[in-house]
Protein backbone atom coordinates (compact mmCIF):
# COMPACT_ATOMS: atom_id res chain seq x y z
CA UNK A 1 0.00 0.00 0.00
CA UNK A 2 3.40 2.35 0.76
CA UNK A 3 4.16 1.56 -3.09
CA UNK A 4 0.92 2.18 -4.29
CA UNK A 5 0.12 5.29 -2.50
CA UNK A 6 3.00 6.60 -3.90
CA UNK A 7 2.48 6.11 -7.40
CA UNK A 8 -0.72 7.35 -6.41
CA UNK A 9 0.60 10.58 -5.44
CA UNK A 10 3.74 10.99 -7.85
CA UNK A 11 2.35 9.33 -11.16
CA UNK A 12 4.83 8.46 -13.18
CA UNK A 13 3.21 5.17 -14.22
CA UNK A 14 1.72 4.03 -17.65
CA UNK A 15 -0.96 2.01 -17.76
CA UNK A 16 1.33 -0.92 -19.51
CA UNK A 17 2.90 -0.57 -15.95
CA UNK A 18 0.41 -0.81 -13.63
CA UNK A 19 -1.17 -3.73 -15.92
CA UNK A 20 2.18 -5.44 -14.90
CA UNK A 21 2.02 -5.40 -11.30
CA UNK A 22 -1.99 -5.79 -11.09
CA UNK A 23 -1.28 -9.21 -13.10
CA UNK A 24 1.78 -10.38 -11.19
CA UNK A 25 -0.20 -10.28 -8.07
CA UNK A 26 -3.33 -12.14 -9.56
CA UNK A 27 -0.54 -14.51 -11.12
CA UNK A 28 0.48 -14.63 -7.39
CA UNK A 29 -3.02 -15.44 -6.44
CA UNK A 30 -3.77 -18.07 -8.77
CA UNK A 31 -0.53 -19.91 -8.18
CA UNK A 32 -0.75 -20.35 -4.83
CA UNK A 33 -4.27 -22.48 -5.74
CA UNK A 34 -2.78 -24.66 -8.06
CA UNK A 35 -2.15 -28.33 -6.80
CA UNK A 36 1.28 -29.26 -7.61
CA UNK A 37 2.13 -25.95 -6.57
CA UNK A 38 0.82 -26.70 -3.10
CA UNK A 39 2.33 -29.93 -2.89
CA UNK A 40 5.26 -28.33 -3.87
CA UNK A 41 5.38 -25.82 -1.07
CA UNK A 42 4.62 -28.60 1.38
CA UNK A 43 7.55 -31.49 -0.06
CA UNK A 44 10.04 -28.63 0.28
CA UNK A 45 9.54 -27.49 3.70
CA UNK A 46 8.10 -30.91 5.30
CA UNK A 47 11.52 -32.70 4.44
CA UNK A 48 12.79 -30.80 7.64
CA UNK A 49 14.00 -34.42 9.65
CA UNK A 50 12.16 -33.79 13.29
CA UNK A 51 16.61 -33.99 14.01
CA UNK A 52 16.79 -30.36 13.48
CA UNK A 53 16.15 -27.84 15.85
CA UNK A 54 12.93 -27.53 17.00
CA UNK A 55 12.92 -23.30 15.84
CA UNK A 56 13.23 -24.16 12.49
CA UNK A 57 10.74 -27.42 12.33
CA UNK A 58 8.38 -24.59 13.84
CA UNK A 59 8.62 -22.22 11.20
CA UNK A 60 8.64 -24.45 8.38
CA UNK A 61 5.29 -25.89 9.78
CA UNK A 62 4.02 -22.78 8.99
CA UNK A 63 4.01 -23.80 5.59
CA UNK A 64 0.07 -23.84 4.89
CA UNK A 65 -0.07 -20.26 5.37
CA UNK A 66 0.90 -20.06 1.88
CA UNK A 67 -2.75 -19.92 1.45
CA UNK A 68 -2.67 -16.20 2.82
CA UNK A 69 -0.27 -15.03 -0.68
CA UNK A 70 -3.84 -16.20 -2.56
CA UNK A 71 -6.07 -14.21 -0.52
CA UNK A 72 -3.39 -11.20 0.22
CA UNK A 73 -2.22 -10.92 -3.69
CA UNK A 74 -6.17 -11.46 -5.14
CA UNK A 75 -6.87 -8.27 -2.63
CA UNK A 76 -3.68 -6.49 -4.08
CA UNK A 77 -4.36 -6.75 -7.17
CA UNK A 78 -7.97 -5.69 -7.62
CA UNK A 79 -6.53 -2.43 -5.32
CA UNK A 80 -3.70 -2.01 -8.21
CA UNK A 81 -6.21 -2.56 -10.91
CA UNK A 82 -8.42 0.21 -9.70
CA UNK A 83 -5.42 2.34 -10.10
CA UNK A 84 -5.55 0.95 -13.51
CA UNK A 85 -8.54 1.60 -14.88
CA UNK A 86 -8.30 5.17 -13.77
CA UNK A 87 -4.85 5.34 -15.55
CA UNK A 88 -5.82 4.14 -18.56
CA UNK A 89 -8.95 6.07 -18.36
CA UNK A 90 -6.92 9.38 -17.80
CA UNK A 91 -4.80 8.23 -21.07
CA UNK A 92 -8.05 7.67 -23.10
CA UNK A 93 -9.12 11.15 -22.51
CA UNK A 94 -6.25 12.91 -22.79
CA UNK A 95 -4.73 11.47 -25.76
CA UNK A 96 -1.70 12.63 -27.19
CA UNK A 97 0.79 11.38 -30.04
CA UNK A 98 2.87 9.09 -27.46
CA UNK A 99 1.13 5.44 -26.91
CA UNK A 100 -1.70 5.35 -24.52
CA UNK A 101 -4.83 3.34 -23.60
CA UNK A 102 -7.40 2.77 -25.80
CA UNK A 103 -11.09 2.77 -25.33
CA UNK A 104 -11.40 -0.75 -25.77
CA UNK A 105 -8.67 -1.34 -23.36
CA UNK A 106 -11.06 1.10 -20.57
CA UNK A 107 -13.88 -0.62 -20.84
CA UNK A 108 -12.29 -3.71 -20.83
CA UNK A 109 -10.07 -2.95 -17.42
CA UNK A 110 -13.51 -1.80 -15.84
CA UNK A 111 -15.76 -5.13 -16.53
CA UNK A 112 -12.89 -7.25 -15.04
CA UNK A 113 -13.16 -5.03 -12.23
CA UNK A 114 -16.46 -5.27 -11.66
CA UNK A 115 -16.63 -9.27 -11.95
CA UNK A 116 -13.63 -9.23 -9.05
CA UNK A 117 -15.71 -7.17 -7.15
CA UNK A 118 -18.68 -9.08 -7.51
CA UNK A 119 -16.92 -12.48 -6.98
CA UNK A 120 -18.30 -14.61 -4.31
CA UNK A 121 -18.15 -18.45 -3.05
CA UNK A 122 -21.08 -19.58 -5.37
CA UNK A 123 -19.97 -17.47 -8.65
CA UNK A 124 -15.96 -17.86 -8.12
CA UNK A 125 -15.70 -20.22 -10.44
CA UNK A 126 -17.18 -18.67 -13.86
CA UNK A 127 -16.71 -15.14 -12.59
CA UNK A 128 -12.90 -15.77 -12.20
CA UNK A 129 -12.98 -18.08 -15.67
CA UNK A 130 -14.59 -14.76 -17.46
CA UNK A 131 -12.00 -12.74 -15.88
CA UNK A 132 -9.73 -14.70 -17.58
CA UNK A 133 -10.85 -14.62 -20.91
CA UNK A 134 -11.14 -10.71 -20.24
CA UNK A 135 -7.53 -10.19 -18.91
CA UNK A 136 -6.37 -11.83 -21.88
CA UNK A 137 -8.22 -8.82 -23.91
CA UNK A 138 -6.71 -6.48 -21.92
CA UNK A 139 -3.43 -7.96 -22.04
CA UNK A 140 -3.68 -7.64 -25.98
CA UNK A 141 -5.06 -4.35 -26.71
CA UNK A 142 -2.55 -2.84 -23.58
CA UNK A 143 0.48 -3.96 -25.97
CA UNK A 144 -1.05 -3.08 -28.67
CA UNK A 145 -1.79 0.47 -27.68
CA UNK A 146 1.93 0.38 -26.22
CA UNK A 147 3.75 -1.79 -29.16
CA UNK A 148 4.89 1.47 -31.40
CA UNK A 149 6.75 0.01 -34.31
CA UNK A 150 6.81 -3.40 -33.42
CA UNK A 151 4.24 -6.05 -34.89
CA UNK A 152 1.99 -7.19 -32.03
CA UNK A 153 2.74 -10.90 -32.18
CA UNK A 154 6.69 -9.41 -31.41
CA UNK A 155 5.73 -7.33 -28.81
CA UNK A 156 3.48 -10.03 -27.32
CA UNK A 157 6.07 -12.73 -27.12
CA UNK A 158 8.73 -10.43 -25.53
CA UNK A 159 6.38 -9.00 -22.76
CA UNK A 160 6.17 -10.74 -19.20
CA UNK A 161 2.22 -10.21 -19.00
CA UNK A 162 1.99 -12.52 -21.94
CA UNK A 163 4.13 -15.40 -20.49
CA UNK A 164 2.69 -14.89 -16.72
CA UNK A 165 -0.90 -15.02 -18.54
CA UNK A 166 -0.07 -18.27 -20.53
CA UNK A 167 1.44 -20.11 -17.06
CA UNK A 168 -2.04 -18.83 -15.37
CA UNK A 169 -4.20 -20.01 -17.58
CA UNK A 170 -2.58 -23.48 -18.06
CA UNK A 171 -2.25 -23.71 -14.05
CA UNK A 172 -6.34 -23.34 -14.07
CA UNK A 173 -6.69 -25.74 -17.03
CA UNK A 174 -4.70 -28.88 -15.92
CA UNK A 175 -6.61 -29.91 -13.15
CA UNK A 176 -10.33 -29.85 -15.32
CA UNK A 177 -7.84 -31.78 -17.70
CA UNK A 178 -7.68 -34.49 -14.45
CA UNK A 179 -11.17 -34.36 -14.47
CA UNK A 180 -12.89 -38.02 -14.24
CA UNK A 181 -16.13 -40.08 -12.88
CA UNK A 182 -14.49 -42.54 -10.73
CA UNK A 183 -16.36 -45.66 -9.15
CA UNK A 184 -16.78 -45.53 -5.40
CA UNK A 185 -17.93 -47.83 -2.93
CA UNK A 186 -20.37 -46.50 0.13
CA UNK A 187 -20.39 -47.82 3.98
CA UNK A 188 -23.51 -46.04 5.44
CA UNK A 189 -21.69 -45.29 9.30
CA UNK A 190 -25.28 -43.66 10.34
CA UNK A 191 -27.87 -41.67 9.51
CA UNK A 192 -25.64 -38.79 9.81
CA UNK A 193 -22.36 -40.21 7.70
CA UNK A 194 -21.39 -41.96 5.22
CA UNK A 195 -18.04 -43.48 4.29
CA UNK A 196 -17.03 -43.35 0.66
CA UNK A 197 -13.83 -46.01 -0.14
CA UNK A 198 -11.45 -44.92 -3.45
CA UNK A 199 -9.29 -47.18 -5.23
CA UNK A 200 -7.85 -44.84 -7.97
CA UNK A 201 -5.02 -43.28 -5.81
CA UNK A 202 -3.27 -43.66 -2.73
CA UNK A 203 -2.16 -40.38 -1.21
CA UNK A 204 0.25 -39.43 0.94
CA UNK A 205 -1.55 -38.43 5.11
CA UNK A 206 -2.38 -35.16 5.39
CA UNK A 207 -4.05 -34.59 1.60
CA UNK A 208 -7.06 -33.71 0.57
CA UNK A 209 -9.40 -34.70 -2.42
CA UNK A 210 -12.01 -32.48 -4.74
CA UNK A 211 -15.57 -34.18 -5.29
CA UNK A 212 -18.86 -33.56 -6.82
CA UNK A 213 -21.73 -35.18 -8.22
CA UNK A 214 -21.84 -32.55 -10.91
CA UNK A 215 -18.71 -31.06 -12.34
CA UNK A 216 -20.19 -27.45 -13.15
CA UNK A 217 -21.71 -27.28 -9.60
CA UNK A 218 -20.54 -27.14 -6.10
CA UNK A 219 -17.07 -28.64 -5.49
CA UNK A 220 -16.49 -30.07 -1.96
CA UNK A 221 -12.57 -30.67 -0.23
CA UNK A 222 -12.30 -34.06 1.59
CA UNK A 223 -9.60 -35.29 4.06
CA UNK A 224 -7.97 -38.49 2.27
CA UNK A 225 -8.24 -41.78 4.82
CA UNK A 226 -5.65 -44.11 3.77
CA UNK A 227 -5.01 -47.16 5.20
CA UNK A 228 -1.23 -48.11 5.68
CA UNK A 229 -0.05 -50.67 3.04
CA UNK A 230 -3.46 -51.16 1.32
CA UNK A 231 -4.09 -49.63 -2.15
CA UNK A 232 -7.04 -46.64 -2.01
CA UNK A 233 -8.19 -44.25 0.67
CA UNK A 234 -11.64 -43.13 2.35
CA UNK A 235 -13.50 -39.82 3.04
CA UNK A 236 -16.67 -39.63 5.65
CA UNK A 237 -19.18 -37.39 4.77
CA UNK A 238 -20.87 -35.95 7.02
CA UNK A 239 -24.98 -34.96 6.96
CA UNK A 240 -24.66 -37.11 3.35
CA UNK A 241 -28.20 -37.05 1.94
CA UNK A 242 -27.45 -39.85 -0.69
CA UNK A 243 -25.19 -42.91 -1.98
CA UNK A 244 -23.63 -42.05 -5.08
CA UNK A 245 -22.04 -45.24 -7.16
CA UNK A 246 -20.29 -42.87 -8.96
CA UNK A 247 -18.78 -39.57 -8.23
CA UNK A 248 -16.76 -36.36 -10.06
CA UNK A 249 -12.64 -36.07 -8.99
CA UNK A 250 -10.79 -33.37 -10.01
CA UNK A 251 -7.07 -32.64 -10.35
CA UNK A 252 -4.39 -34.77 -8.11
CA UNK A 253 -4.25 -35.06 -4.54
CA UNK A 254 -3.52 -32.02 -2.64
CA UNK A 255 -2.26 -31.72 0.71
CA UNK A 256 -3.62 -29.83 3.48
CA UNK A 257 -2.58 -28.49 7.20
CA UNK A 258 -1.83 -31.99 8.69
CA UNK A 259 0.69 -32.72 6.06
CA UNK A 260 3.36 -31.12 8.90
CA UNK A 261 2.27 -33.70 11.24
CA UNK A 262 5.81 -35.68 10.62
CA UNK A 263 8.01 -32.72 11.20
CA UNK A 264 7.50 -32.84 14.97
CA UNK A 265 8.61 -36.19 17.42
CA UNK A 266 5.17 -35.80 19.56
CA UNK A 267 2.27 -33.85 18.90
CA UNK A 268 -1.43 -33.60 19.95
CA UNK A 269 -4.24 -33.81 17.34
CA UNK A 270 -7.52 -32.34 17.91
CA UNK A 271 -10.75 -33.03 16.08
CA UNK A 272 -14.04 -31.82 16.41
CA UNK A 273 -16.81 -34.35 14.30
CA UNK A 274 -15.36 -35.24 10.94
CA UNK A 275 -12.22 -33.45 11.79
CA UNK A 276 -11.21 -37.09 12.57
CA UNK A 277 -10.65 -37.96 9.12
CA UNK A 278 -7.54 -35.75 8.12
CA UNK A 279 -6.29 -37.04 11.70
CA UNK A 280 -6.79 -40.65 11.06
CA UNK A 281 -4.36 -41.55 8.41
CA UNK A 282 -1.48 -40.26 10.78
CA UNK A 283 -2.73 -42.42 13.81
CA UNK A 284 -3.05 -45.12 11.67
CA UNK A 285 0.09 -44.73 10.77
CA UNK A 286 1.53 -44.95 13.94
CA UNK A 287 4.76 -42.80 12.28
CA UNK A 288 5.28 -40.41 15.35
CA UNK A 289 3.41 -40.81 18.87
CA UNK A 290 -0.18 -39.14 18.84
CA UNK A 291 -2.25 -37.90 21.67
CA UNK A 292 -6.01 -37.50 20.07
CA UNK A 293 -8.43 -35.67 21.64
CA UNK A 294 -12.33 -35.97 19.61
CA UNK A 295 -14.90 -34.43 20.90
CA UNK A 296 -18.38 -35.23 18.89
CA UNK A 297 -21.87 -36.19 19.79
CA UNK A 298 -23.18 -39.98 20.12
CA UNK A 299 -19.84 -40.97 18.50
CA UNK A 300 -20.12 -44.12 17.92
CA UNK A 301 -23.48 -43.85 16.89
CA UNK A 302 -22.28 -41.14 14.65
CA UNK A 303 -19.56 -42.61 13.27
CA UNK A 304 -20.50 -46.23 13.35
CA UNK A 305 -18.19 -48.59 15.37
CA UNK A 306 -15.68 -50.14 12.72
CA UNK A 307 -14.19 -46.24 12.56
CA UNK A 308 -14.00 -45.50 15.86
CA UNK A 309 -12.26 -49.61 16.36
CA UNK A 310 -9.96 -48.38 14.02
CA UNK A 311 -8.68 -44.98 15.60
CA UNK A 312 -8.78 -46.68 19.43
CA UNK A 313 -6.84 -49.51 17.99
CA UNK A 314 -4.12 -47.36 16.89
CA UNK A 315 -4.70 -44.36 19.68
CA UNK A 316 -5.51 -46.31 22.93
CA UNK A 317 -5.06 -43.60 24.85
CA UNK A 318 -6.97 -40.85 22.71
CA UNK A 319 -9.42 -39.32 24.72
CA UNK A 320 -12.94 -39.39 23.07
CA UNK A 321 -15.46 -36.80 24.52
CA UNK A 322 -18.82 -37.34 24.00
CA UNK A 323 -20.75 -34.04 24.46
CA UNK A 324 -24.18 -35.10 24.34
CA UNK A 325 -23.47 -36.89 27.46
CA UNK A 326 -21.23 -34.54 29.00
CA UNK A 327 -21.24 -30.76 27.49
CA UNK A 328 -18.88 -29.12 25.48
CA UNK A 329 -15.60 -28.72 27.45
CA UNK A 330 -13.06 -25.75 27.63
CA UNK A 331 -10.87 -27.09 24.71
CA UNK A 332 -8.16 -25.16 25.43
CA UNK A 333 -7.83 -25.77 29.31
CA UNK A 334 -8.50 -29.34 28.03
CA UNK A 335 -5.62 -29.08 25.06
CA UNK A 336 -3.35 -27.22 27.43
CA UNK A 337 -3.56 -30.55 30.31
CA UNK A 338 -3.12 -33.26 27.46
CA UNK A 339 -0.30 -31.48 25.78
CA UNK A 340 1.52 -31.30 29.08
CA UNK A 341 0.87 -34.55 30.52
CA UNK A 342 2.07 -36.23 26.90
CA UNK A 343 5.17 -33.74 26.46
CA UNK A 344 4.26 -32.92 23.11
CA UNK A 345 5.94 -30.66 20.49
CA UNK A 346 2.73 -28.82 19.04
CA UNK A 347 -1.05 -28.98 19.00
CA UNK A 348 -2.48 -29.41 15.40
CA UNK A 349 -6.71 -28.37 15.29
CA UNK A 350 -9.12 -30.02 13.01
CA UNK A 351 -12.19 -28.23 13.72
CA UNK A 352 -14.90 -25.15 12.46
CA UNK A 353 -13.55 -21.99 11.77
CA UNK A 354 -14.68 -20.72 15.26
CA UNK A 355 -13.01 -22.89 17.01
CA UNK A 356 -9.83 -23.70 15.91
CA UNK A 357 -9.37 -19.72 15.74
CA UNK A 358 -9.80 -19.65 19.18
CA UNK A 359 -8.00 -23.07 20.48
CA UNK A 360 -4.90 -21.80 17.92
CA UNK A 361 -4.89 -18.19 19.62
CA UNK A 362 -5.60 -19.59 23.19
CA UNK A 363 -2.89 -22.11 22.99
CA UNK A 364 -0.11 -19.67 21.23
CA UNK A 365 -0.69 -17.43 23.51
CA UNK A 366 0.03 -19.73 26.26
CA UNK A 367 3.70 -20.22 24.25
CA UNK A 368 2.68 -23.99 22.65
CA UNK A 369 2.75 -24.55 18.58
CA UNK A 370 -0.64 -24.70 17.69
CA UNK A 371 -1.41 -25.23 13.62
CA UNK A 372 -4.76 -25.18 11.84
CA UNK A 373 -6.34 -24.49 8.99
CA UNK A 374 -6.64 -20.64 8.53
CA UNK A 375 -9.56 -20.29 6.24
CA UNK A 376 -7.62 -18.43 3.61
CA UNK A 377 -10.42 -17.55 0.38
Amino acid sequence: MGIFISLLIRGGSDAQRLGLITLANLFVAILMRQDHVINAFFNVFCVVPPSWPFAIRRLCARVYHIGGLHSGCATSGVVWLALLCGQATKEAVNGGVVAHASVPTVAISYSILLLLFGIFERVHRFFGWTSIILVWAQVVLLTNDYRRDQSLSHALVHSAPFWMLLVMTGSIVLPWLQLRKVSVRVEVLSEHAVRLYFTYSTPIPGSFVRLSVHPLKDWHSFATMAVPNEKGFSVVVSKATDAPSSIWVRGAPCFGVLRIVPLFRRIVLVATGSGIAPCAPHILEQRIPIRLLWTSPNVRETFGDRLVDEILGASPDAVVYDTRKHGKPDMVKLTLRLFNEFNAEAVCVISNQKLTEKLVYGLTSRGIPAFGPIWDS
